[in-house]
């Protein structure tokens, strides 16, 4: 027989990105039949179908499954976001229920990892818990202040082991993590959090005194833009948004420097200057492709012009092909060095 749903009086939320299979399976693998919490996961999975829920499934003895708009976040059960939908919460009627978006991307991406933390840092208070593991750049990070910031736990994957350090090691290093652990040691460290909740009987989840940044966020992601709200934590940057090209608003007093644009998207200065580097990538190869059709014209010119008898009108077509066809390879040069750098 089924039993009934019990609402988490816990919640402990997970963000993973690059090696965040392996990562995540062994996490649940670790969490006993009845942990006594809620655990909700963003894996940067963007818009393709996924079978991470079922990956997880087959190694934990919790259900584990992909999260459905409305679903009541319940003590027991593993929750996964879904494809291009950003997993968050919120109280509806005395139950906290999962809220899908698909507001703005975060870092680039959707499901994004802040948002997820900075709504369990709403709901939960000082009873939710957020684990940053492996990953590259730095989603996460700022949710993971939100959480501690409502007094909540912050539980990061040691970088040393991560198959990509860079989401462990900026949570470290912008945010007073309680906890910084093997991977392996994660799961029992969970279990004591939760139990030791369960034992000494801490308050119900109410929420938060939310400092006034997490609550304009948490409503602009829900809520969409409101430019007062955005003003009274956020002023004008001289930056334009990668996604949609508006004015970028910097967050004030974030660290890392966080940006937002009115439209929802939002960033780190590391994934902006990221973005920004694949923009000028993407703008130089378009330059090689339009040099190269131009010469491609040149010396199609310059044969007709030849076959035509026009031999001086064919010697500058053949000038300005060979000048074209160097500015390309210029080019060329310039981007394959920078693979090789990069490599």
């Amino acid at each position: 027989m089924n039993r009934p749903p019990i609402p988490a009086r816990d919640i402990v939320v997970v963000g993973a990105s690059t090696g965040g299979v392996d990562a995540l399976r062994a996490l649940v693998a670790g969490l006993p039949s009845g942990f006594p919490a809620a655990v909700l996961i963003v894996m940067h999975i963007g818009s393709h179908d996924s079978i991470l829920p079922a990956l997880l499934a087959s190694t934990s003895v919790l259900p584990v499954r992909q999260a459905r708009h409305g679903d009541l976040v319940e003590a027991g059960r593993v929750l996964v976001a879904p494809p291009d939908r950003h997993l968050t919460m919120a109280w509806r009627g005395g139950e906290c229920r999962v809220v899908l978006s698909r507001s703005g991307k975060e870092n680039h991406t959707r499901p994004s990892i802040d948002p997820l933390f900075r709504s369990a840092a709403a709901a939960y208070g000082t009873r939710a818990i957020g684990v940053i593991l492996t990953g590259a750049l730095d989603d996460g990070t700022a949710g993971l202040a939100a959480i501690k910031a409502c007094g909540g736990c912050a539980v990061v994957q040691d970088p040393e082991e991560a198959l990509a350090a860079d989401m462990p090691a900026s949570a470290i290093d912008n945010v007073a993590v309680d906890h910084v652990l093997r991977l392996h040691e994660i799961a029992p460290v969970l279990v004591r959090m939760a139990d030791s909740n369960v034992r000494t009987g801490a308050p119900a989840p109410t929420p938060a005194d939310l400092p006034q940044w997490v609550r304009v966020e948490n409503s602009l992601a829900v809520e969409g833009p409101d430019m007062d709200s955005m003003s009274s934590i956020a002023a004008p940057s001289t930056f334009t948004c990668p996604d949609c090209h508006g004015t970028l608003w910097e967050l004030k007093n974030q660290t890392p420097r966080r940006f937002r644009c009115h439209t929802g998207h939002a960033y780190t200065e590391r994934t902006l200057v990221a973005l920004q580097g694949d923009i000028v990538e993407d703008a130089i190869w378009s330059a090689i492709r339009a040099l190269q059709e131009k010469e491609m014209l040149l010396r199609q010119l310059a044969d007709e012009a030849l076959q035509d008898r026009r031999i001086e009108a064919a010697a500058e077509y053949a000038a300005q092909a060979g000048q074209t066809q160097h500015r390309a390879e210029v080019l060329r040069r310039l981007m394959l060095r920078q693979t090789d750098e990069a490599t």
